[in-house]
Protein backbone atom coordinates (compact mmCIF):
# COMPACT_ATOMS: atom_id res chain seq x y z
CA UNK A 1 0.00 0.00 0.00
CA UNK A 2 1.46 3.36 -1.04
CA UNK A 3 1.56 6.11 1.59
CA UNK A 4 0.49 9.64 0.88
CA UNK A 5 4.09 10.75 0.66
CA UNK A 6 4.81 8.09 -1.94
CA UNK A 7 6.63 5.71 0.38
CA UNK A 8 6.21 1.96 -0.17
CA UNK A 9 7.48 1.14 3.31
CA UNK A 10 4.76 0.62 5.93
CA UNK A 11 7.04 -0.51 8.75
CA UNK A 12 10.71 -0.58 9.67
CA UNK A 13 12.83 -3.22 11.39
CA UNK A 14 15.15 -1.97 14.13
CA UNK A 15 18.39 -3.95 14.41
CA UNK A 16 18.99 -2.60 17.91
CA UNK A 17 22.29 -2.49 19.77
CA UNK A 18 23.16 -6.10 18.97
CA UNK A 19 21.74 -9.06 17.07
CA UNK A 20 23.33 -11.66 19.37
CA UNK A 21 20.61 -13.60 21.24
CA UNK A 22 22.81 -14.27 24.28
CA UNK A 23 23.11 -10.54 24.97
CA UNK A 24 19.42 -9.68 24.69
CA UNK A 25 18.39 -10.53 28.27
CA UNK A 26 21.46 -8.97 29.99
CA UNK A 27 21.02 -5.79 27.96
CA UNK A 28 17.30 -5.73 28.74
CA UNK A 29 17.99 -5.92 32.48
CA UNK A 30 20.79 -3.33 32.25
CA UNK A 31 18.74 -0.74 30.37
CA UNK A 32 15.65 -1.45 32.46
CA UNK A 33 17.66 -0.56 35.58
CA UNK A 34 19.04 2.56 33.86
CA UNK A 35 15.54 3.65 32.83
CA UNK A 36 14.11 3.12 36.32
CA UNK A 37 16.98 5.08 37.90
CA UNK A 38 16.54 7.83 35.31
CA UNK A 39 12.79 8.21 35.82
CA UNK A 40 12.92 7.95 39.62
CA UNK A 41 15.93 10.27 39.85
CA UNK A 42 14.53 12.98 37.59
CA UNK A 43 11.00 12.86 38.99
CA UNK A 44 12.50 12.88 42.48
CA UNK A 45 14.53 15.97 41.57
CA UNK A 46 11.41 17.73 40.25
CA UNK A 47 9.38 16.88 43.39
CA UNK A 48 12.24 17.88 45.70
CA UNK A 49 12.65 21.27 44.02
CA UNK A 50 8.89 21.86 44.17
CA UNK A 51 8.67 20.94 47.87
CA UNK A 52 11.79 22.80 49.08
CA UNK A 53 11.19 26.53 49.30
CA UNK A 54 14.91 27.41 49.51
CA UNK A 55 15.41 25.69 46.13
CA UNK A 56 12.98 28.11 44.45
CA UNK A 57 15.78 29.96 42.67
CA UNK A 58 16.58 30.38 38.95
CA UNK A 59 19.29 27.73 39.08
CA UNK A 60 16.92 25.05 40.37
CA UNK A 61 14.08 26.28 38.19
CA UNK A 62 16.30 25.46 35.18
CA UNK A 63 17.39 22.19 36.78
CA UNK A 64 13.72 21.24 37.24
CA UNK A 65 13.13 21.90 33.54
CA UNK A 66 16.21 19.84 32.64
CA UNK A 67 14.90 16.93 34.71
CA UNK A 68 11.54 17.12 32.93
CA UNK A 69 13.32 17.07 29.54
CA UNK A 70 15.40 14.06 30.63
CA UNK A 71 12.33 12.09 31.73
CA UNK A 72 10.61 12.78 28.41
CA UNK A 73 13.68 11.95 26.34
CA UNK A 74 14.20 8.64 28.16
CA UNK A 75 10.54 7.73 27.75
CA UNK A 76 10.58 8.44 24.02
CA UNK A 77 13.50 6.04 23.43
CA UNK A 78 13.94 3.43 26.16
CA UNK A 79 10.53 1.65 26.49
CA UNK A 80 10.48 0.73 22.78
CA UNK A 81 14.10 -0.37 23.06
CA UNK A 82 13.25 -2.63 26.02
CA UNK A 83 10.34 -4.20 24.13
CA UNK A 84 12.61 -4.90 21.17
CA UNK A 85 15.06 -6.78 23.39
CA UNK A 86 12.31 -9.33 24.16
CA UNK A 87 11.00 -9.82 20.62
CA UNK A 88 12.70 -11.59 17.74
CA UNK A 89 11.34 -9.25 15.08
CA UNK A 90 11.80 -5.67 16.20
CA UNK A 91 9.36 -3.73 14.06
CA UNK A 92 8.03 -0.18 14.22
CA UNK A 93 5.39 1.24 11.92
CA UNK A 94 6.11 4.21 9.66
CA UNK A 95 3.85 6.54 11.66
CA UNK A 96 5.30 5.38 15.00
CA UNK A 97 8.80 5.90 13.64
CA UNK A 98 8.07 9.47 12.51
CA UNK A 99 6.37 10.23 15.85
CA UNK A 100 9.29 8.87 17.85
CA UNK A 101 11.72 10.88 15.71
CA UNK A 102 9.69 14.08 16.16
CA UNK A 103 9.60 13.93 19.96
CA UNK A 104 13.22 12.75 20.16
CA UNK A 105 14.34 15.85 18.22
CA UNK A 106 12.25 18.14 20.42
CA UNK A 107 13.83 16.95 23.63
CA UNK A 108 17.40 16.56 22.40
CA UNK A 109 17.34 20.18 21.14
CA UNK A 110 15.76 21.33 24.41
CA UNK A 111 18.55 19.60 26.34
CA UNK A 112 21.24 21.37 24.29
CA UNK A 113 19.66 24.78 24.78
CA UNK A 114 18.83 24.23 28.46
CA UNK A 115 22.45 23.40 29.27
CA UNK A 116 23.47 26.67 27.58
CA UNK A 117 20.85 28.58 29.60
CA UNK A 118 22.16 27.01 32.81
CA UNK A 119 25.70 28.08 31.90
CA UNK A 120 24.46 31.65 31.38
CA UNK A 121 22.74 31.51 34.77
CA UNK A 122 26.03 30.48 36.44
CA UNK A 123 27.87 33.24 34.57
CA UNK A 124 25.49 35.93 35.86
CA UNK A 125 25.53 34.50 39.40
CA UNK A 126 29.33 34.44 39.65
CA UNK A 127 30.41 37.37 37.47
CA UNK A 128 27.56 39.78 38.32
CA UNK A 129 26.30 38.68 41.76
CA UNK A 130 24.89 42.10 42.70
CA UNK A 131 22.74 42.21 39.56
CA UNK A 132 21.75 38.53 39.65
CA UNK A 133 18.25 38.95 41.09
CA UNK A 134 17.57 41.81 38.69
CA UNK A 135 18.84 40.06 35.54
CA UNK A 136 17.50 36.58 36.34
CA UNK A 137 14.01 37.68 37.25
CA UNK A 138 11.04 35.32 37.16
CA UNK A 139 9.96 36.85 33.85
CA UNK A 140 13.42 36.41 32.32
CA UNK A 141 13.63 32.79 33.50
CA UNK A 142 10.20 32.09 32.00
CA UNK A 143 11.24 33.64 28.69
CA UNK A 144 14.45 31.57 28.62
CA UNK A 145 12.64 28.30 29.32
CA UNK A 146 9.93 29.19 26.79
CA UNK A 147 12.64 29.93 24.22
CA UNK A 148 14.24 26.54 24.86
CA UNK A 149 10.98 24.70 24.10
CA UNK A 150 10.32 26.96 21.09
CA UNK A 151 13.70 26.01 19.61
CA UNK A 152 12.87 22.34 20.17
CA UNK A 153 9.48 22.58 18.46
CA UNK A 154 10.81 24.55 15.48
CA UNK A 155 13.76 22.20 14.98
CA UNK A 156 11.64 19.05 15.29
CA UNK A 157 9.00 20.38 12.90
CA UNK A 158 11.63 21.31 10.30
CA UNK A 159 13.45 17.96 10.56
CA UNK A 160 10.28 15.86 10.51
CA UNK A 161 8.71 17.90 7.72
CA UNK A 162 11.74 17.30 5.51
CA UNK A 163 11.86 13.62 6.48
CA UNK A 164 8.21 13.08 5.52
CA UNK A 165 9.13 14.08 1.95
CA UNK A 166 11.78 11.35 1.71
CA UNK A 167 10.79 8.16 -0.13
CA UNK A 168 11.47 4.77 1.46
CA UNK A 169 10.94 2.12 -1.18
CA UNK A 170 13.92 -0.24 -0.85
CA UNK A 171 15.23 -1.62 2.41
CA UNK A 172 13.36 -1.13 5.66
CA UNK A 173 16.02 -2.32 8.12
CA UNK A 174 17.26 0.51 10.37
CA UNK A 175 20.74 -0.11 11.76
CA UNK A 176 19.90 1.54 15.07
CA UNK A 177 17.83 1.05 18.23
CA UNK A 178 15.47 3.96 17.49
CA UNK A 179 14.37 6.10 14.56
CA UNK A 180 17.22 8.56 14.21
CA UNK A 181 17.85 10.80 11.21
CA UNK A 182 21.10 9.44 9.76
CA UNK A 183 20.08 5.73 9.80
CA UNK A 184 16.77 6.66 8.14
CA UNK A 185 18.44 8.71 5.41
CA UNK A 186 20.65 5.74 4.55
CA UNK A 187 17.47 3.83 3.56
CA UNK A 188 16.14 6.55 1.28
CA UNK A 189 15.62 5.96 -2.43
CA UNK A 190 15.24 9.68 -3.13
CA UNK A 191 17.53 12.67 -2.75
CA UNK A 192 18.45 13.50 0.85
CA UNK A 193 20.45 16.64 0.08
CA UNK A 194 17.88 18.98 1.66
CA UNK A 195 17.69 16.79 4.77
CA UNK A 196 21.45 16.76 5.17
CA UNK A 197 21.67 20.55 4.79
CA UNK A 198 18.85 21.07 7.31
CA UNK A 199 20.52 18.61 9.67
CA UNK A 200 23.87 20.36 9.38
CA UNK A 201 22.32 23.80 9.90
CA UNK A 202 20.25 22.81 12.94
CA UNK A 203 23.06 20.68 14.40
CA UNK A 204 25.41 23.63 14.13
CA UNK A 205 22.89 25.94 15.76
CA UNK A 206 21.86 23.53 18.51
CA UNK A 207 25.23 21.92 19.26
CA UNK A 208 28.02 24.25 18.15
CA UNK A 209 26.47 27.56 19.24
CA UNK A 210 25.40 26.36 22.72
CA UNK A 211 28.85 24.82 23.15
CA UNK A 212 30.50 28.14 22.28
CA UNK A 213 28.12 29.97 24.63
CA UNK A 214 28.99 27.54 27.43
CA UNK A 215 32.73 27.86 26.76
CA UNK A 216 32.54 31.67 26.76
CA UNK A 217 30.51 31.64 29.99
CA UNK A 218 33.06 29.45 31.74
CA UNK A 219 36.01 31.49 30.47
CA UNK A 220 34.53 34.48 32.31
CA UNK A 221 33.60 32.30 35.30
CA UNK A 222 37.13 30.89 35.61
CA UNK A 223 38.57 34.40 35.31
CA UNK A 224 36.31 35.52 38.18
CA UNK A 225 37.23 32.47 40.28
CA UNK A 226 40.95 33.20 39.87
CA UNK A 227 40.40 36.69 41.27
CA UNK A 228 39.04 35.26 44.54
CA UNK A 229 41.78 35.41 47.17
CA UNK A 230 40.77 32.63 49.55
CA UNK A 231 41.14 28.97 48.60
CA UNK A 232 37.87 28.16 50.38
CA UNK A 233 36.04 30.78 48.34
CA UNK A 234 37.41 29.41 45.08
CA UNK A 235 36.44 25.89 46.05
CA UNK A 236 32.90 26.94 46.99
CA UNK A 237 32.32 28.82 43.73
CA UNK A 238 33.82 26.07 41.59
CA UNK A 239 31.67 23.41 43.30
CA UNK A 240 28.53 25.15 42.02
CA UNK A 241 29.79 24.78 38.43
CA UNK A 242 31.56 21.41 38.44
CA UNK A 243 28.37 19.33 38.17
CA UNK A 244 27.18 21.38 35.19
CA UNK A 245 30.57 21.05 33.46
CA UNK A 246 30.43 17.27 33.88
CA UNK A 247 26.92 17.01 32.40
CA UNK A 248 27.83 19.31 29.50
CA UNK A 249 30.97 17.34 28.64
CA UNK A 250 29.22 13.97 28.39
CA UNK A 251 26.17 15.24 26.50
CA UNK A 252 27.78 17.55 23.95
CA UNK A 253 30.74 15.25 23.37
CA UNK A 254 28.56 12.30 22.35
CA UNK A 255 26.06 14.45 20.41
CA UNK A 256 28.81 16.22 18.45
CA UNK A 257 30.40 12.88 17.54
CA UNK A 258 27.06 11.73 16.13
CA UNK A 259 25.92 14.79 14.17
CA UNK A 260 28.86 17.08 13.44
CA UNK A 261 30.57 14.83 10.93
CA UNK A 262 29.83 13.97 7.27
CA UNK A 263 27.42 11.07 6.87
CA UNK A 264 29.91 9.34 4.56
CA UNK A 265 32.46 9.18 7.40
CA UNK A 266 30.12 8.03 10.16
CA UNK A 267 30.01 4.41 11.28
CA UNK A 268 26.59 3.35 12.50
CA UNK A 269 28.08 0.96 15.07
CA UNK A 270 30.07 3.83 16.57
CA UNK A 271 27.05 6.11 16.26
CA UNK A 272 24.87 3.69 18.23
CA UNK A 273 27.34 3.63 21.10
CA UNK A 274 27.55 7.43 21.01
CA UNK A 275 23.75 7.72 20.95
CA UNK A 276 23.43 5.56 24.06
CA UNK A 277 25.26 8.24 26.04
CA UNK A 278 23.10 11.24 25.19
CA UNK A 279 19.74 9.44 24.90
CA UNK A 280 19.94 7.01 27.84
CA UNK A 281 23.03 7.49 30.03
CA UNK A 282 22.96 11.30 30.37
CA UNK A 283 19.29 11.45 31.52
CA UNK A 284 20.23 8.94 34.24
CA UNK A 285 23.45 10.74 35.24
CA UNK A 286 22.06 14.29 35.44
CA UNK A 287 20.05 13.88 38.69
CA UNK A 288 22.90 11.88 40.23
CA UNK A 289 25.49 14.51 39.25
CA UNK A 290 23.44 17.44 40.50
CA UNK A 291 22.39 15.74 43.74
CA UNK A 292 25.63 14.06 44.80
CA UNK A 293 27.75 17.16 44.08
CA UNK A 294 25.35 19.79 45.42
CA UNK A 295 25.10 20.63 49.12
CA UNK A 296 21.80 22.51 48.72
CA UNK A 297 20.13 19.44 47.21
CA UNK A 298 21.47 17.20 49.98
CA UNK A 299 20.20 19.59 52.66
CA UNK A 300 16.79 19.88 50.96
CA UNK A 301 16.54 16.10 50.66
CA UNK A 302 17.34 15.68 54.35
CA UNK A 303 14.72 18.27 55.35
CA UNK A 304 12.02 16.70 53.16
CA UNK A 305 12.90 13.22 54.45
CA UNK A 306 12.75 14.41 58.07
CA UNK A 307 9.43 16.14 57.42
CA UNK A 308 7.94 12.96 55.93
CA UNK A 309 9.40 10.77 58.70
CA UNK A 310 8.25 12.88 61.65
Amino acid sequence: MVRENGSLVTEFILIGLTDQPDLQLPLFLLFLCIYVVSVVGNLGMIILIRLSSHLHTPMYYFLCSLSFIDVCQSTVITPKMLVNFMWKKNTITYSECMTQFYFFVIFVICECQMLAVMAYDRYVAICHPLLYSLIMSYQMCSWLVGGVYAFGLVGATAHTGCLLRVLFCKENVINHYFCDLLPLLKLSCSSTYVNEMVSLAFSTFNILFPTLAIICSYVFIIASILQIQSTEGRSKVFSTCSSHITAVGVFFGSAAFMYLQPSSMSSMDQAKVSSVFYTIIVPMLNPLIYSLRNKDVKIALKKVTDRITF
